[in-house]
C-alpha cells in the first residue's frame, strides 16, 4: 500500500504532458486518483467507524472536545448501577426462590394457608359452634391433608386437588381409601359448589381425622414430590 503511493509521483509524471492546460490537468489526476492501487488504500467505511468511536472515547476520558468529560461520572455512576442490578439478580433470586418454596409448602388446596394441622382443628371447632358448617368441613379437611404432610406421609403441592391428596392418601391408608374420597367431595362441595356443610359431614370428617391419626401408613410419598 505505501509503495502504491511512494510510486505515484513517478507514475504521474512519466503520464503527463510537459505542459497541459488545465483541464487536461484535472483529468489527468482524475485517471490517475481512479488507478485499483489508489482505491485500496482509501479507508473502508468500517475503518472510518472505527476511527471516530475511538476519537470520542479518547475525548470523553480526556475531558476534551465538546464538555463531553462532563459526562465521566455519569457513566461512572450508571456503572454502578449495573453492578448493583446485576448482584441482585444472581444473589437476589436464591431469597426469592426459598420464599417461593415456603409459598409452595404452605399453599392448600388453591390458598396459601400456614395453619398447622391442630391450629385448622381448632378452627374447624370454632366455625362449627358458629353455625359456619360450611367453614368448618373446609378447615377440617385441611386439618386432614395437612396432618398427613406433618407426618411426611402424603405430599401436599401447590397443584394438589382434594381428590388427588385423596386417591394418594388412600394409597398410603388403603383401608380409609373410600372414606378420604368421600371426604374430598365434602370438601368440594362447600369450596366450589356453594353447598352447606351438614353436621353429618362434619361427624364423618373428624371420624376420619382421629382415625387417620393413629393409622400406620403402608406407604410414604417424599414430601417434595407429590402431584394432582
Amino acid at each position: 500500500m505505501a509503495a502504491a503511493w511512494w510510486a505515484a509521483p513517478r507514475t504521474l509524471a512519466a503520464a503527463v504532458p510537459l505542459d497541459p492546460d488545465a483541464d487536461e490537468a484535472r483529468r489527468l489526476v482524475g485517471d490517475e486518483l481512479s488507478r485499483p492501487e489508489y482505491q485500496a488504500a482509501r479507508p473502508t467505511a468500517l475503518d472510518l467507524a472505527a476511527q471516530a468511536v475511538g476519537d470520542w472515547i479518547a475525548r470523553l476520558f480526556s475531558g476534551a472536545g465538546d464538555g463531553l468529560g462532563d459526562l465521566v461520572p455519569l457513566l461512572i455512576a450508571l456503572l454502578a448501577v449495573v453492578v448493583v442490578v446485576v448482584a441482585f439478580l444472581v444473589f437476589g433470586a436464591p431469597r426469592r426462590d426459598r420464599r417461593r418454596a415456603d409459598a409452595d409448602r404452605d399453599a392448600l388446596f388453591g390458598i396459601d394457608d400456614r395453619r398447622s394441622a391442630e391450629e385448622l382443628r381448632r378452627s374447624a371447632d370454632a366455625a362449627r359452634r358458629a353455625g359456619d358448617l360450611a367453614a368448618a368441613v373446609s378447615d377440617l379437611f385441611r386439618a386432614i391433608a395437612r396432618e398427613q404432610a406433618e407426618r411426611t406421609i402424603v405430599a401436599v403441592d401447590p397443584g394438589t386437588t382434594a381428590r388427588g391428596f385423596s386417591r394418594r392418601a388412600g394409597a398410603a391408608h388403603p383401608a380409609h381409601a373410600d372414606r378420604l374420597l368421600a371426604a374430598a367431595a365434602d370438601f368440594d362441595g362447600v369450596r366450589y359448589l356453594d353447598r352447606p356443610g351438614t353436621e353429618e359431614s362434619l361427624d364423618r370428617l373428624a371420624a376420619l381425622d382421629r382415625d387417620l391419626r393413629t393409622a400406620v401408613p403402608v406407604r410414604r410419598e417424599p414430601v417434595a414430590t407429590g402431584a394432582a
